[in-house]
């Protein structure tokens, strides 16, 4: 019986992944059904499906795509209000005919920025900058977003935050995972250099490639001296860098909340001596900034910082009919991301039928969600044990990282690790496994908010961003697995 279970559940997986994957069915008709039909296969009741899966996993995104709402409501009224289009100007003249370096600029300012910032506010709040600037270098709307995604995973993977769970769970040390997710943003930075120069030229831009290639031998040089220099530090420089920053940070504070205050004082003093004709004057300009800057510097949560940017944009450009402005920026910045909506819905519905529903369903599945107790058996059988088949197995396998597939992190992936480690597989090659697998599905994957967002948000299908970057990561994931044998095997 079980098996005939896995099989229809493989089956009903792979079928309907590769519907989406061709585009013969929407992503937002084939999650939801995905998400019924799985756990029914593995033996959860139908009534239990419609509440604690479909019923519950609707709302399990609901502070993603609040923040989506609320992220959109600022971009059109960004776009009414004349902002967006004199960032796209100014963009313009500063990127010259030097679309290559534009891009690798941005690249790199999305992955620092990305070390410490996450979650898909902060994605919303950076691209609102950023993306104008990459389309008025002459960038397709396909190379921005790829770009965009492939900067947001390289930061990622040398985010601390995202280190806590291979750290909790797999008992390993900071140094451990440090080490790798250096190799695998150096590997990623590598493939995204060359899927920058591919795609500019597919774009009509002229490029030198062998002027590329001695810029980033150069780049990379500079950055292993770096990182050398960095681990022989004593841990008293360090420490003491630390300590000082730490100081710094909150007189930092401080005067980020004074200046706010003053830019909100200047800006209702313009309002009170009519001093706007029609014309953009300068602190108007700091609009998208705003809520990076209280996400950034004073730790406020991101709904929050999106509802001050609003405010801030609606009085800093204020003239004539402003709040009829503000209310049409409002009503059609909730319509336009609605298809996002929408499909982070059948995402979250995905979730709960993969992973469990939890909460009120948890006394009821006291044993374990059936979904995986019904596959965690079957990974344990098929671990590979030597380092050729390691790189080989899960590399071929890789793209089950994608539509929440059992080595998707956000899926099943930390479920099977746990099952990876009882097993007896080393903990480095099992984090390894997941940061190089975690490649695809950071940057290609159709069923990430950030993807969905910004699909929606350039007016590009999502799983024409999977084609397109997909053949990039597939390569990146085998790269990191190779390392990662030769480091842990």
């Amino acid at each position: 019986m079980e098996t005939i279970q896995i099989t229809l559940l493989l089956l009903v997986f792979v079928f309907l992944a590769v519907l989406m994957f061709l585009r013969k069915l929407p992503a937002i008709i084939a999650l939801p059904v995905m998400a019924f039909l799985i756990p029914v296969i593995a033996g959860v009741s139908v009534s239990d499906t419609i509440q604690y899966v479909l019923g519950l996993g609707s709302t399990r995104l609901s502070e993603a795509y609040t923040i989506a709402i609320f992220g959109s409501m600022l971009s059109i009224l960004m776009q009414k209000t004349g902002i967006a289009e004199s960032f796209i100007k100014i963009g313009a003249e500063l990127s010259g005919d030097k679309p290559w370096t534009i891009a690798i600029i941005m690249l790199v300012t999305i992955a620092l920025l990305f070390t410490t910032l996450g979650g898909l506010g902060a994605i919303i709040m950076v691209a609102t900058v950023v993306l104008p600037i990459m389309t008025s270098a002459g960038m397709s709307s396909l190379t921005v977003s790829g770009i965009f995604l492939i900067g947001l995973s390289m930061g990622g993977a040398l985010n601390p935050g995202n280190w806590a769970v291979y750290i909790t769970v797999l008992g390993l040390t900071v140094d451990e995972v440090r080490n790798f997710a250096f190799f695998m943003f150096g590997i990623t930075f590598v493939a995204a250099v060359v899927y920058i120069s591919v795609q500019l030229y597919r774009d009509g831009h002229v490029i030198n490639f062998r002027k590329i290639i001695l810029r980033s031998l150069t780049a990379a040089v500079l950055i292993s001296l770096i990182i050398i220099l960095y681990n022989f530090l004593s841990l008293e420089i360090k420490s003491g860098l630390f300590n000082f920053l730490a100081s710094a940070g909150i007189l930092l504070k401080w005067c980020a909340g004074i200046l706010l205050v003053l830019m909100f004082i200047m800006s209702f003093t313009r309002i009170l001596k009519r001093q706007n004709h029609g014309k953009l004057h300068w602190l108007s300009y700091f609009t998208p900034l705003i809520p990076l800057f209280l996400i950034l510097v004073l730790n406020i949560n991101f709904i929050a910082a999106f509802i001050v940017g609003l405010l801030y944009g609606f009085i800093s450009t204020y003239r004539k009919n402003s709040l009829n402005l503000f209310v049409r920026s409002v009503l059609e910045g909730g319509a336009v991301v609605m298809p996002a909506v929408a499909l982070m819905l059948g995402i979250g519905m995905l979730l709960n039928a993969v992973m469990g529903p939890g909460g009120s369903a948890a006394g009821k599945y006291s044993s374990g969600w059936p979904v995986l107790n019904l596959l965690q058996p079957v990974m344990t059988n098929i671990i590979p044990s030597s380092p050729v088949s390691y790189v080989l197995f899960f590399t071929l396998f890789a793209p089950l990282a994608l539509y929440r597939g059992p080595l998707n992190v956000w899926g099943m992936g930390f479920g099977l690790a746990a099952v990876f480690l009882a097993s007896g597989m080393n903990p480095g090659a099992i984090m390894g496994l997941l940061l190089s697998v975690g490649q695809i599905q950071g940057i290609s994957d159709p069923t990430n908010t950030q993807n969905v967002w910004l699909a929606n948000e350039m007016r590009v299908d999502v799983q024409k961003i999977l084609w397109n970057t997909i053949p990039y990561t597939w390569i990146i994931a085998f790269l990191g697995l190779i390392i990662s044998a030769l480091l842990f095997m």
